[in-house]
């Protein structure tokens, strides 16, 4: 789909070689993008974006395909000047079967519906979940459901706990906030699909499409968290490697008839299933 990023995989001759051709994005991020200097965003923009998601991902679930992992880093531009958008990362994309529910334990936990975090199947619905995030953040630059914690995210998230209270919420419009509400359901059959989506007021064509110019100054706030916080967890990441790393020289002086271990299999210590991307080191800047 026009929508969501392509790859191919060719085999060279070589048995051990393979050329992997991935379509050429040149973007950038969404968010990086709106909050640029040169771009005034509006609804109506807002409103443009959020339909070319939903069109993505109609197209994925068509194909019994759920992503598991849309969020602001995963929306891309496909050039530096068009509007056109492109979905990318399957990394824990999942093919449903009806026969054989599947739960899982991964995503980024201030975009991963409630049914992830309660281990109960998931379903093409649990993206729709995660869309409602995006288009609320997309909005307002506001996170619906960050708290101080993990632990506190979680337990907003699994109540379903949010509102449309702050002020940056004054300048977008009742159906805005009619089409998030309806997709942030903890129930996950009472929300919308996304060809449901593409039938909303909000994304009708016709419909009256709001122009007033939406701050962006949250959202920037936003996007800085972010970065912080993928420092964080590359740093983390480091460290868990040195430590490991540490910990075998050791085993190995120790008992030099010990076998080495491998990097493979069980002897990699199993980082938390649920990302650990949302320390929330600037949530209360965000949420200003």
């Amino acid at each position: 789909h026009q929508n969501d990023s392509c790859s191919w995989q060719l085999l060279s001759k070589i048995p051990r070689d393979m050329v992997m051709i991935l379509e050429y994005i040149s973007g950038g991020e969404l968010f990086e993008r709106v909050v640029a200097d040169d771009f005034t965003l509006t609804e109506k923009d807002c409103i443009l974006f959020t339909r070319q998601i939903c069109e993505g991902v109609a197209y994925m679930h068509s194909q019994n395909v759920v992503h598991l992992d849309l969020k602001p880093e995963n929306i891309m531009c496909h050039t530096r000047t068009s509007h056109e958008i492109k979905i990318i990362d399957f990394g824990l994309a999942q093919r449903l079967n009806p026969e054989h529910p599947i739960r899982v334990l991964f995503g980024t936990p201030e975009f991963i519906p409630p049914e992830i975090i309660n281990y109960e199947p998931i379903g093409v619905e649990s993206d729709m979940w995660s869309l409602g995030v995006i288009c609320y953040v997309l909005l307002s630059g506001l996170s619906p459901f960050m708290g101080d914690t993990d632990s506190e995210t979680f337990a907003n998230i699994t109540r379903a706990d949010y509102d449309f209270e702050d002020e940056a919420f004054n300048t977008v419009s009742q159906n805005a906030r009619d089409f998030i509400a309806a997709l942030l359901i903890k129930r996950k059959e009472d929300r919308m699909s996304a060809e449901q989506c593409l039938k909303h007021v909000w994304l009708d064509p016709e419909t009256h499409q709001e122009t007033v110019v939406l701050s962006t100054d949250k959202l920037k706030k936003f996007i800085i968290r972010r970065k912080w916080q993928k420092t964080g967890n590359a740093i983390r990441a480091l460290g868990r490697m040195a430590t490991l790393s540490a910990s075998r020289r050791n085993s190995s002086n120790s008992n030099p008839n010990t076998p080495r271990p491998s990097l493979s299999g069980n002897s990699v210590p199993k980082m938390s299933s649920l990302n650990e991307e949302e320390s929330a080191t600037a949530a209360n800047d965000t949420n200003d």
